[in-house]
């Protein structure tokens, strides 16, 4: 970054870091210990979709990779397209495997961008749940791919497009010292019927 640039207020963009997805699994015992969620096993990448061979033979590479794994339980990785229309790559594991999924994740967030496309790359996510007196909430910790910080997203289970704020503060709160959480809240973009949430 050059004089011109400070002088300007133009901020050098942060490179991503990927390996703070490693940080996932000792957060999981902090928020269990906290809040009470426990993995669900499922976990999403989120990328602006994209069409055209070279992708397509990424994914297929991607998929090959991850559904190799013997250790894997229910359905193999899935693409999912949503409502928004953006595309998903989805894993699931046995809830008590969270570093094997977010190995996967950080599979298919490197192999995407190994591969030239690390500009369409939006989020990652691990699903949460808790139960109790008949209800179950959910929760995801989102990864910011371009900003290479969490923040946790808890939809109402109403049925409705509504978030538990006070839940996701007190997440924040929780997760403070385990992930790089994002500061700013205006970036703490709901993700509406995320596969793997």
């Amino acid at each position: 970054m050059g004089l011109l640039d400070v002088l300007l207020g133009r901020t050098k963009p942060v490179a991503p870091d990927l390996d703070q997805l490693f940080a996932l699994p000792s957060a999981a015992v902090t928020l269990q210990a906290a809040t009470g969620f426990t993995p669900t096993g499922a976990g999403a990448v989120c990328f602006a979709t994209v069409e055209g061979a070279a992708f397509e033979q990424t994914h297929r590479e991607v998929q090959a990779l991850l559904d190799a794994d013997a250790d894997r339980e229910g359905p193999p990785v899935e693409l999912v397209r949503d409502d928004y229309g953006y595309s998903w790559l989805v894993s699931r594991r046995r809830p008590d495997r969270l570093p094997q999924l977010v190995n996967d994740l950080h599979a298919v967030n490197g192999s995407l961008e190994t591969a030239g496309f690390g500009p369409q790359l939006l989020c990652s996510l691990a699903g949460f749940e808790t139960e109790g007196a008949g209800s179950e909430q959910r929760l995801a910790l989102v990864y910011l791919y371009k900003r290479g910080t969490f923040f946790p997203f808890a939809p109402l289970t109403d049925g409705g497009e509504r978030r538990d704020n006070a839940l996701e503060l007190r997440v924040k709160a929780a997760l403070g010292d385990d992930l790089r959480i994002e500061p700013d809240l205006g970036r703490w973009f709901p993700v509406w019927g995320a596969p793997g949430l």
